[in-house]
């Protein structure tokens, strides 16, 4: 994970009436192992969290990072882009100090850092708080020692620099939304000039709505809708491990080699209104699992989620109700009866 720049600034926000105050480094960090361990710490931490996902609106706030972020960008390179991400950081780190004095209770520490990961560039940043400890010193004397609680910025996002650039995305922007209240979350998105763009839990419900139906018009045996099951649930998991939307056209091929357009075409021609591309919410993702059994000639298999909805178990009298009869089955049903 190459990092390009990164620096940290300090907000500091004491009781009582007293406005924050910012500490701003001059140059950006010389490069490290221990840089390096940081970014990949938060990073992993950052992808675990529950996040609201955006774009960068075109009347953003002129103190919004989406509104400082094109001169950076448009810098060049070498030295005077050097200087011009210290700027940059110094202005967002101004205008960030304001959120923190009037939505926060504590500053901290803003990490700033452009990182490049193969062929994608990001724009990390989170308020870190410090956490007062102690440490032992290369005399084996304990010291004091303040380290970053990396596990739960205060806030957090990261800018997805290529698919920005790109301009076919409304998803680049990924912002924690899992600390503070509703008051915080949107003057944080102000603060990034951000409009959101993706649900993230409702678009992942509606991907597994997708994916159940799609099971169901196949008629699949349930062990083959156990593997297609237990093939979008490792590929989704693993993307939203990593921080990285999942594409209908990567699933599709997953769902069935065979057929590696059948569910991408399914989805589409039911209309489900899912973009190309889906940031997966983890929560969502776990609350996800496949009930089967076979018994007597009985064969039954489902979506957790539909359990408490259109099916219910009666554990007292052992039985199975199901609200919303499948039509194929309900015809089957119907011709029977007559």
């Amino acid at each position: 994970m190459p990092i390009l720049h990164c620096i940290v600034h300090r907000i500091d926000k004491a009781d009582g009436e007293q406005p924050a105050a910012l500490t701003t480094a001059d140059t950006p960090q010389a490069p490290s192992p221990q840089l390096d361990d940081l970014l990949a710490e938060l990073t992993t931490r950052f992808n675990a969290k529950r996040k609201g996902w955006g774009y960068f609106r075109e009347d953003a706030a002129g103190r919004s990072l989406a509104a400082l972020l094109p001169a950076y960008l448009d810098s060049g390179e070498a030295e005077p882009r050097t200087e011009a991400f210290a700027t940059l950081s110094r202005q967002a780190a101004e205008s960030l100090r304001e959120l923190v004095e009037q939505q926060l209770p504590t500053g901290g520490y803003l990490l700033m850092a452009h990182v490049r990961q193969g062929e994608t560039e990001h724009l990390t940043l989170a308020l870190l708080h410090a956490r007062a400890g102690f440490g032992v010193d290369a005399q084996l004397a304990v010291v004091p020692a303040a380290p970053l609680n990396v596990s739960q910025p205060a806030l957090a996002a990261r800018i997805d620099l290529t698919q920005m650039r790109a301009g076919h995305s409304r998803q680049y922007v990924a912002f924690t939304r899992d600390r503070g209240g509703q008051a915080l979350a949107e003057a944080f998105r102000d603060w990034l000039g951000c409009e959101e763009g993706a649900d993230a839990p409702e678009e992942t419900r509606t991907l597994l709505k997708a994916f159940s139906d799609y099971v169901e018009s196949e008629a699949l045996p349930e062990e083959a809708a156990r593997e297609k099951t237990d093939a979008l649930l490792d590929y989704a998991s693993d993307q939203a491990g990593r921080g990285e939307p999942l594409t209908l056209d990567a699933l599709s091929e997953l769902v069935d080699d065979q057929q590696p357009r059948a569910f991408y075409d399914y989805i589409r021609n039911q209309d489900y209104g899912l973009a190309p591309e889906i940031p997966p919410d983890k929560r969502t993702l776990q609350q996800f699992k496949r009930f089967t059994g076979r018994a007597g000639g009985v064969s039954i298999s489902f979506d957790s989620h539909l359990l408490g909805n259109s099916i219910e178990y009666d554990a007292d009298r052992d039985r199975l109700i199901i609200k919303q009869v499948p039509d194929a089955l309900k015809t089957q049903l119907r011709e029977r009866h007559t």
